[in-house]
């Protein structure tokens, strides 16, 4: 089955073509700078070169409409129409506690998420204009959403809960939820296809670090408990997220400088974390580079960085009563050899060794990096969302036949 996945954010829309059958990539690119007067389709044609279409303002309907022309054009395509694919995979973000996995999308399904809207008011109405969009391009399509917040909602009460008063989870639903959780589930599964183990009896904890980050403690394959929150904001220190702080911090920059909720959103989502000590970038490459220069404040940055990884590393091994695999992965988490080495030093008194000379030529590849006599294992496994959003949506589908 050729299955469509769609990732669509406020200002973007990533996409690509999957054929289930021996789970290959046929087509793969993106919309960028939605609504903009200078938008463009960037995407690989078939023989692996890339090729821009400038498209001016559009929408997310544009955009998709650009995407699907391309995936039929006689030149460029790998398809001859749209009757050849079977199914439109969404990546939806938030689906607070009515999704605890993925689903069909129907009419129910689609009123569910709005009322998902105020959790992510960023990101599940642009997903849902994906959704809108094949509607009304491909409405005879069997359309499945995956959601961020699924894969977590097998954490305990101890774990989700804040400790408000209750009456705030009651009426508003304000609990921790946790995000990348598509990646989280793949990563975990696939460490153990990688290694030949089973992953129940398997005590993983779950790195996904990159300009957003999170870490998952998951136990027999469900997780059991994750950095980020209520929102993708708290947890780690992150490009340009603060991580966690104390919220009378907060209150307190609010009241001395007078800023308003829109203001103080901008502070701890855009204008904080890795860019904000730093001051010079949010990309962890330049950091690294000006630490090598001596630069003070971004050798602090990745200090800080590094540190809030070993933390949560060391909570949730305490957690779940020891850890048995620790995976490495997104933007940073397999590519950046430094991080992994200056993380897994600490871990030392854990049982963590790491052959140094073999994680620094890891970027991007499965590899274990631990030592034979490591009592923990340590790998690198590169993180496929779409891959599994592809495998959901052709198990609910077929399902259905």
């Amino acid at each position: 089955m050729k299955i469509l996945v769609l990732n669509c954010g406020s200002s973007s829309v990533k996409y690509k073509l999957i054929d289930t059958e021996g789970e290959k990539v046929l087509a793969e690119g993106g919309v960028e700078k939605i609504k903009l007067h200078d938008g463009f389709l960037k995407y690989k044609r078939p023989d692996g070169s890339k090729a821009i279409i400038e498209l001016g303002k559009t929408d997310h309907k544009g955009a998709i409409e650009a995407i699907l022309r391309v995936l039929t054009d006689k030149t460029d395509g790998v398809i001859a129409s749209f009757d050849e694919i079977g199914a439109v995979g969404h990546r939806l973000v938030h689906g607070g506690e009515k999704f605890s996995s993925s689903v069909l999308i129907d009419d129910a399904v689609k009123e569910m998420v709005r009322e998902c809207y105020p959790l992510a008011p960023l990101h599940n109405p642009a997903n849902m204009t994906g959704v809108e969009a094949i509607t009304a391009l491909m409405p005879d399509v069997p359309q499945v959403g995956v959601f961020d917040t699924a894969f977590h909602q097998t954490m305990p009460a101890k774990s989700y809960m804040y400790a408000l008063p209750y009456k705030y989870y009651q009426q508003d639903a304000i609990r921790r939820y946790g995000f990348h959780g598509t990646s989280h589930r793949y990563v975990s599964q696939r460490v153990c296809e990688f290694l030949g183990v089973d992953i129940h009896g398997q005590r993983i904890i779950t790195c996904h670090i990159g300009n957003g980050g999170s870490i998952t403690a998951i136990v027999d394959g469900k997780s059991v408990d994750t950095s980020m929150g209520l929102t993708p904001t708290e947890g780690l220190m992150m490009g340009t997220r603060v991580g966690d702080i104390d919220p009378g911090a907060l209150t307190y920059l609010m009241t001395k400088h007078h800023l308003s909720v829109d203001e103080l959103q901008a502070i701890i989502n855009k204008d904080s974390g890795v860019a904000g000590v730093s001051g010079i970038s949010s990309d962890m490459r330049e950091i690294e580079a000006a630490v090598k220069d001596g630069d003070p404040r971004a050798t602090l940055a990745l200090d800080m960085y590094e540190q809030r990884i070993i933390k949560y590393i060391g909570a949730y091994a305490a957690e779940m009563g020891g850890v048995d695999i620790i995976v490495f992965t997104g933007g940073v988490g397999e590519n950046q050899t430094g991080v992994r080495e200056n993380v897994c030093k600490p871990l030392a008194f854990m049982g963590v060794e790491i052959d140094t000379a073999l994680n620094a030529t890891v970027r991007g590849t499965e590899t274990l990096i631990s030592t034979p006599s490591s009592r923990i294992k340590v790998a690198v496994i590169p993180t496929d969302e779409e891959l599994l959003i592809a495998r959901d949506t052709r198990d609910i589908v077929s399902s259905l036949k």
